[in-house]
């Protein structure tokens, strides 16, 4: 199974990355966590890994890249084969390019909740993603509610 994580590095992601510890390691699966920066996207497509230092991405967006990696290296460290995707583009048009060209089973994105005049004007990955795919989409709270 291939699981395609979207993530943007917030300090949100770690409720998606903790859900996707638990559910590639039971199911188990291979992950792919992708960060994509909203921008031309021909300008970058990097795989970040530990072993390559000379990567695009690395040079253009070193701290988004080093935050990639060490969420990578994380869920490596867990038993879990894990590669990173650093990308340019509209986020939803990467993730749906992305899930076909990766041959993916299922995707996981969180949700802010930002709701009324924000969604409206703004709009929202995980809606785009949903309406736009034929793959499962896990679809993560990443708001505390109480």
């Amino acid at each position: 199974m291939n699981i395609l994580v979207a993530i943007d590095l917030s300090s949100a992601s770690q409720k998606i990355l903790d859900k996707t510890k638990t559910l590639a390691l039971a199911l188990p699966a291979k992950v792919c966590l992708l960060h994509v920066i909203e921008g031309d996207p021909d300008f970058l497509d990097d795989e970040p890994d530990s072993q390559d230092t000379s990567a695009h991405g690395q040079q253009e967006f070193p701290l988004e890249y080093k935050a990639l990696l060490k969420e990578v290296d994380g869920l490596r460290q867990s038993g879990i084969d894990t590669k990173g995707l650093l990308t340019q583009g509209s986020v939803v048009d990467v993730i749906l390019q992305k899930s076909k060209q990766l041959e993916i089973d299922i995707i996981i994105v969180g949700t802010h909740g930002h709701g009324g005049v924000h969604h409206m004007i703004f709009g929202s990955v995980s809606e785009g993603v949903l309406r736009n795919t034929s793959c499962p989409v896990l679809v993560i709270p990443t708001l505390d509610r109480e």
